[in-house]
């Protein structure tokens, strides 16, 4: 791929999601997930969180979107196991356990996923060594 293209991209900044409550959400992503808060635009606004280097933020649909038809967001962990069993004892329900995806040379890819109270996939991701 040519590095010549105009205008050239760097890494992502932000991803926007969508709920149907923005609070209900906040305090789910923050309290329960253990996100990054950064800061609300008031009441029932627009929120957003630090992932990383990549901001998140939650937003209600506009036009003739609908909640809990987002992209999935995947979560990057050290320790899936760990991570699963922490979530947990916060509230968070799984849909499954943390299981194999593939073997790749270097490295297995893991993944245990969620949902938001929106029902919106949401995915742990590890890439074990």
């Amino acid at each position: 791929m040519s590095d010549t293209l105009t205008p050239k991209f760097g890494e992502l900044g932000q991803v926007s999601f969508t709920v149907t409550d923005i609070d209900r959400a906040v305090v789910f992503l923050r309290d329960k997930v253990g996100l990054s808060f950064l800061f609300q635009v008031g009441p029932g606004g627009l929120a957003f969180f630090m992932l990383g280097s990549v901001r998140l933020m939650v937003t209600k649909p506009e036009g003739k979107a609908t909640a809990g038809a987002n992209s999935t967001l995947y979560f990057k962990v050290p320790d899936i196991e760990a991570s699963v069993a922490e979530l947990t004892a916060r509230g968070v329900v799984f849909d499954d356990e943390p299981h194999l995806i593939a073997k790749m040379p270097d490295h297995e890819l893991w993944m245990a996923f969620f949902r938001d109270p929106d029902g919106s996939l949401l995915g742990l991701m590890c890439e074990k060594r």
